[in-house]
């Protein structure tokens, strides 16, 4: 088996051996050993990491993806949990569409000022309702989306 050390796995990888370390601190990945003070690992690693890379992507946190994990096996994904990421993706698409067509709406918009025009001001209601429910302004508007 080829082993890589820390700082190869980085550089295929294009993570800091600090995120590496992290990982590796919560159970991601795995090293297999030491070359003086360099971890080592398959490069296995590499797909792991690949999966890791990919379940953030599709929004999971990094416990549900270490849940995906068994132990010296491959990943076991729950087909249902993938379901319904699937479907919030749906959501965000749909509400992230109604955005782009709001602000798209408010920059060809005739009325004399922004605040003037209803369709801008339905979607500043929705940007307040997402602050109310806590959301941040970078929450892209998960839970509200203007109706247009």
């Amino acid at each position: 088996m080829k082993l890589l050390d820390i700082a190869e796995v980085a550089k295929r990888s294009g993570m800091s051996a600090s995120r590496l370390r992290f990982y590796e601190e919560k159970g991601l990945i795995e090293s297999l050993g030491r070359r003086g003070l360099r971890r080592l690992f398959g490069a296995d690693v590499l797909d792991r990491l690949s999966l890791i890379a990919l379940g953030q992507m599709a929004g999971f946190s990094l416990d549900e993806i270490g849940g995906m994990f068994g132990r010296n096996e491959g990943p076991q994904v729950d087909r249902a949990l993938l379901e319904a990421k699937a479907d919030e993706l749906d959501q965000m698409i749909r509400q992230l569409e109604a955005l782009r067509h709001g602000l798209r709406h408010a920059a060809a918009c005739p009325a004399p000022s922004h605040m003037e025009c209803p369709s801008f001001r339905r979607l500043m209601k929705s940007a307040r309702a997402n602050l109310e429910r806590g959301g941040s302004p970078r929450n892209r508007f998960r839970r509200a989306s203007p109706q247009y």
